[in-house]
């Protein structure tokens, strides 16, 4: 019973943490190519869209992909627990993984473990790598690329 009452008191900590974009204080959209959208062990990457959000809320980062249809996975973590990995490719350590059926209707957030790792926007190819396993067994896993390019009147390299 204590258990179930501590796990039920995690989530509804986490809820209004994960919801897609309201209140973020940071948001950027990307464009690319999906290559690989993997949700509670299905593979759904023929679906995958070609936008990648990211949100920062609070001490929050989430990393949604979305598919044709509207539905959005979203991999979720806390961000002041950021570590680089090497110099050039930070990593997300991820604790809660989300789904929705629509673009508005966020599913209950499901705890995980897992990372989501991407190298730093330069110009050229870039990549956001995520994934993560529940308690179950399920996994979710998703890969976005995008083309970087300099912004206009930065210095060149």
């Amino acid at each position: 019973m204590k258990a179930k009452l501590c796990y039920a008191l995690v989530l509804g900590a986490l809820l209004p943490l994960v919801s897609q974009g309201a209140g973020a204080q940071t948001a950027f959209t990307l464009s690319g190519t999906c290559e690989k959208l993997v949700v509670a062990g299905r593979d759904v990457t023929a679906q995958c869209g070609d936008k990648l959000n990211n949100a920062v809320s609070r001490n929050r980062t989430a990393f949604d992909f979305a598919t044709k249809d509207g539905q959005i996975v979203s991999f979720s973590g806390n961000g002041a627990q950021q570590e680089a990995t090497e110099e050039t490719d930070p990593l997300q350590p991820i604790n809660v993984v989300s789904e929705s059926k629509s673009g508005s209707e966020v599913g209950a957030p499901v705890l995980a473990i897992g990372a989501c790792r991407f190298s730093t926007p330069e110009p050229g190819r870039t990549s956001i790598a995520c994934e993560a396993k529940t308690a179950d067994g399920r996994v979710y896993a998703g890969t976005f690329v995008t083309a970087a390019k300099a912004a206009p009147g930065a210095p060149a390299r």
